[in-house]
C-alpha cells in the first residue's frame, strides 16, 4: 500500500500552486484569507477505480467511505492501513454517495442514483431502503445531528431534508432559490453548515427556524464548494473543487475569516470530509482513488 506524509508551507503553496489558479476563478476581493498548515496522509483504496466520495468516522474511530463506481462502502484502520469491503445490493448500481455512522454503529448514506436514503448495519449486513419524495432530488451529503436524526442534501433542488430513524419518514426544508446544496455539517447547536456548489457559497440553516445565511467562498462564484466538516473547536471545513489544486479551507463562523491550502495530489475533487473527536479531518481524494487525513501543524 502506497502512502503519503506532505508538511503544507502554506506561504510556498499559496504562492505557487494556488495564485494562478485562485485569480483566474475570481477570488472574492474582501475575503480575508490566511495560511494554513497542516499534514495530509493519502492511501490508495483497494478497489481500482472505485471512485471513494465520501469519508466518515465511525464510533470506532475506522474512517468509513462509500464507493461510487463499485457500489460498495468500505472501512479503513487508519492505525493498520486495514481495508475492509461490504457490497451493497446487487444489481443496478445505486451511487452510495454521502454517508454517516449513528451511534449505534449504523451507516447511513445517500443513493444518489437510486434517489433513496440506505441504511447498513455493518453486524449483520441487513440494509434498510427509503425512497426521497421530491423528483430528481439527487440524494447528496448526509449527517446525523446531536438527537440522532440524519439531514441530507437535496442536489437537484433548493432543499435540505431530515429523515426519521424510526419511521424512516423524511421532511424537507426549502432554501433560497437557486442554492444547491451538496454537503452539509452540522454543529454542536444543531445548525446545519452547507456548500452551495452552484453559487459558491458555504451557508448556515437553523431547522428551528428556516433562517438561512449565506458567505461567499474566496475561490469565487466559481470555486465549487464541495466537501466539509465541522471540528470540536467550531471550526468549519471545506473543500473548493472549482480550483486546482483543489483547497482546504477553514472557515471561523465568529469572526468570519478564511485560511486555505493547496492539497498536494490535487485532491481530484474532495467529495466530502469528515471531523474526528481529536479535531483532525479525513478526506476523500475521488479522482486520485486516496483517501487521507489533514492534521493543522502546531
Amino acid at each position: 500500500m502506497r502512502n503519503r506524509d506532505h508538511t503544507i508551507l502554506g506561504g510556498i503553496i499559496l504562492a505557487l500552486a494556488l495564485g494562478v489558479s485562485l485569480a483566474s476563478h475570481g477570488a472574492t476581493p474582501d475575503a480575508e484569507v490566511s495560511e494554513l498548515k497542516v499534514t495530509i496522509h493519502e492511501w490508495d483504496v483497494p478497489t481500482k477505480g472505485a471512485h471513494p466520495h465520501d469519508p466518515a468516522v465511525g464510533p470506532d474511530g475506522a474512517l468509513w467511505f462509500t464507493e461510487q463506481m463499485a457500489n460498495k462502502l468500505g472501512r479503513l484502520d487508519p492505525a493498520t492501513g486495514t481495508f475492509k469491503e461490504y457490497s451493497l445490493i446487487e444489481g443496478k448500481n445505486s451511487g452510495p454517495h454521502g454517508l454517516v455512522a449513528d451511534k449505534d454503529g449504523n451507516i447511513w448514506y445517500t443513493a444518489n442514483f437510486g434517489g433513496y436514503i440506505g441504511k447498513l448495519d455493518p453486524r449483520t449486513g441487513k440494509i434498510e431502503l427509503k425512497k426521497v419524495q421530491t423528483e430528481s432530488a439527487l440524494p447528496y451529503g448526509i449527517q446525523i445531528n446531536s438527537k440522532g436524526v440524519p439531514f441530507f442534501c437535496e442536489l437537484g433542488t433548493n432543499k435540505m431534508g431530515k429523515i426519521d430513524p424510526a419511521t424512516m419518514g423524511i421532511t424537507e426544508y426549502k432554501l433560497p432559490e437557486g442554492a444547491r446544496p451538496r454537503r452539509l455539517a452540522i454543529a454542536a447547536d444543531d445548525k446545519i453548515y452547507f456548500t452551495d456548489f452552484k453559487g459558491g457559497n458555504v451557508g448556515r440553516l437553523d431547522p428551528l427556524t428556516g433562517a438561512v445565511k449565506m458567505w461567499p467562498s474566496p475561490g469565487g462564484h466559481n470555486s465549487g464548494p464541495y466537501g466539509i466538516a465541522i471540528t470540536p473547536d467550531g471550526m468549519v471545513w471545506y473543500s473548493e473543487s472549482g480550483v486546482k489544486p483543489n483547497t482546504i479551507i477553514q472557515f471561523d463562523p465568529k469572526t468570519d475569516k478564511f485560511a486555505r491550502a493547496a492539497i498536494p495530489s490535487g485532491g481530484g475533487v474532495v467529495r466530502n470530509m469528515a471531523a474526528t473527536a481529536d479535531g483532525r479531518v479525513y478526506i476523500a481524494c475521488s479522482g486520485v482513488d486516496k483517501v487521507g487525513v489533514v492534521e493543522r501543524v502546531r
